[in-house]
């Protein structure tokens, strides 16, 4: 059947110089995921009918939150050209993601709402394209919204990041106004890739996923040779070799190829069950006649926020153990290790980029290996120096020694920036000081809008700095951060006790400034979140053996003089004598139950 789309051409033996590989870049909901939509549109890629919105977009998780989670690939045809298109993660903590599409593009487009202007990731992201060397598509979006001025921050645009005005392209990817003509610049504006296709096969993969039926799927960039079905390949870094079961291009659904060819993106299934062998940044070549060195790959992230995550049922660990394995396939940026509880039994000690980050992967593991977990305070990583000069670094407060055997301590800073209306300044400084900061830099990109820069602890940053920032600029402002190094504290570990018994997953490391009013407002809040027992509970924080605060939860009473009637008064005083024996036994004996909700809300202390 003949194929009635003007723009959809075969796209088998495609020269190279009409290849284009790109990714969209952008600060969180500027309209990337709609961009991709009208792209998929107008290259003809999915049919009028099919389509939905945030195509490209996988997960229910994606849709719900209406944030992109994992960068997506796909396959387009332009007038005679393919455009390898990559659409990225928003969301400062997704930055991992962003970093590994761009290592697979010759350019990027960067995308900046025309009602926002430009936001804090969308320096990062720039930046980062910058450090990769990728040609810069600028582009401003929604021009459809009545508050919409592109001439200012087009202006700004050339301010900030040095585009000339008359290059930034203006869009509006909802209605599809001006991107045929975005289309035609992608094309003019971003080099095609190099490749020799007579080297020794070189191959990237820069994303995996584990499928239960086929095993791992990888999406992999084709920098030099020529990858073939049914050839034998060797996986550089983890020494295995395994057969091209199957090598496709993603249009977006898969379709298969024979081969893909220098500068090509596609995806690649080679039966491969062991998760290990197929990590983002590993190098493909064949198995005979193979390439001598292996690609850069990447640089691995570094966790800054770590938490314990434990199953509900202790039986879940093995399957919680495989849960992690394979998600780590998907989303290479966190780390697990096994850690053991007295509370909450076996675990893993996790470490992620970020508060959302603990909360979507904490998810995924919930939704898509069916597993009911509970999740800890989230600290972060300090730096100890013992009285006998030995340095030793803590991600979990329960594992910190008594301060008599400590010479200092060590909390980890990160520079903050925030792009705010310069209305909202005041509060935004008010709420950077309230959590130790140190102002750096303090700039006007336009007469309405103003970059601060703060030296923040990071421990202040990753329980609801974000909520708050955006609370008190009602949405407006928008955060950037990187890590700067270590700096000295003066730091005390609070421990929370139930019945005088501590549990170690409540443990939290604050500034002794804060403690008093983080141990009282912490019991506060336990007491309203733990379920009345058959005793009487005392909660109280303590630091070292020094109680802080306390507060009880109150035991459930039965009315035991309820069957009385008359009679002398003794016989009352007996039978609550009696109760109060069984009450105290009980206490001595019981053991408290806490719902597995109650670790995150207590985090909330500000509900």
């Amino acid at each position: 059947m003949a194929d009635l789309h003007p723009n959809r051409v075969r796209a088998d033996n495609v020269p190279i110089d009409k290849i284009r590989n790109i990714a969209i870049i952008a600060h969180i909901d500027h309209g990337k995921s709609t961009l991709a939509d009208r792209l998929l549109e107008m290259c003809g890629a999915v049919e009028a009918r099919e389509m939905r919105e945030q195509y490209l977009d996988s997960m229910d998780l994606e849709r719900e939150r209406g944030i992109t989670i994992k960068l997506q690939s796909v396959k387009l045809m332009w007038k005679g050209h393919v455009i390898n298109l990559i659409d990225t993660p928003g969301h400062v903590d997704f930055g991992y993601e962003v970093s590994r599409s761009l290592a697979a593009c010759e350019g990027v487009v960067l995308v900046v709402d025309a009602a926002q202007g430009i936001e804090a990731q969308t320096l990062a992201n720039t930046y980062l394209a910058l450090e990769n060397d990728l040609e810069i598509v600028p582009v401003l979006n929604k021009l459809d919204l009545p508050a919409a001025d592109p001439d200012l921050h087009a202006a700004e645009m050339e301010q900030v990041l040095g585009t000339p005005v008359d290059e930034v392209l203006r869009i509006s990817a909802k209605t599809g106004m001006g991107v045929e003509e975005l289309l035609d610049a992608i094309i003019e504006r971003i080099p095609p890739p190099t490749g020799d296709e007579d080297a020794p096969l070189q191959a990237l993969i820069f994303d995996s996923h584990f499928d239960n039926y086929r095993g791992v799927i990888s999406s992999v960039r084709v920098m030099n040779g020529r990858l073939q079905t049914g050839e034998k390949l060797r996986f550089m870094q983890a020494g295995a070799v395994h057969d091209a079961d199957e090598i496709g291009a993603r249009t977006p659904d898969n379709t298969p190829v024979q081969s893909l060819g220098p500068g090509d993106v596609g995806y690649l299934i080679a039966g491969i069950k062991d998760v290990r062998e197929a990590r983002s940044g590993e190098t493909i070549t064949t198995a005979t006649g193979s390439a001598s060195e292996p690609l850069d790959g990447y640089r691995e992230p570094k966790p800054m926020v770590f938490c314990g995550l434990y199953p509900v049922d202790g039986d879940d660990y093995e399957d919680f153990r495989d849960a992690l394995d394979k998600l780590r396939l998907d989303d290479g940026s966190f780390t697990f290790e096994p850690e053991t509880s007295t509370a909450l039994g076996f675990g893993f000690r996790c470490g992620f980029l970020g508060l959302l980050h603990m909360e979507i992967v904490r998810e995924r593991l919930q939704r898509e290996f069916d597993l009911n977990l509970i999740a800890t305070s989230p600290s972060v990583e300090y730096r100890l120096t013992m009285n006998n000069g030995d340095e030793v670094i803590i991600d979990n407060p329960s594992a910190m020694p008594p301060s008599g055997d400590l010479r200092q301590i060590e909390e980890p800073y990160l520079k903050a920036s925030m792009i705010t209306p310069s209305d909202y300044t005041g509060t935004l400084m008010e709420l950077c000081q309230s959590r130790r900061g140190q102002i750096e830099k303090m700039e006007y990109l336009s007469p309405e809008r103003m970059e601060l820069v703060y030296r923040l602890p990071l421990a202040e940053v990753v329980i609801d700095f974000f909520d708050q920032l955006k609370s008190r600029s009602q949405g407006y402002a928008s955060l950037d951060y990187e890590p700067t190094g270590y700096e000295q504290g003066d730091l005390v570990r609070v421990d929370i006790l139930f019945n005088g018994e501590q549990v170690d997953a409540f443990s939290t490391i604050v500034h002794r400034d804060k403690s008093y009013e983080y141990g009282r407002r912490t019991a506060e809040k336990l007491r309203e979140i733990i379920p009345r027992q058959q005793f009487e509970v005392p909660i109280q924080a303590a630091i070292g053996g020094r109680i802080i605060a306390r507060e009880t939860v109150r035991a459930f009473r039965k009315d035991v003089t309820e069957k009385l009637y008359g009679g002398d008064v003794t016989r009352k005083n007996k039978l609550l004598k009696k109760q109060k024996e069984g009450k105290r036994k009980m206490k001595s004996l019981g053991r408290v139950e806490i719902p597995s909700d109650t670790f995150i809300r207590a985090l909330r202390l500000d509900d």
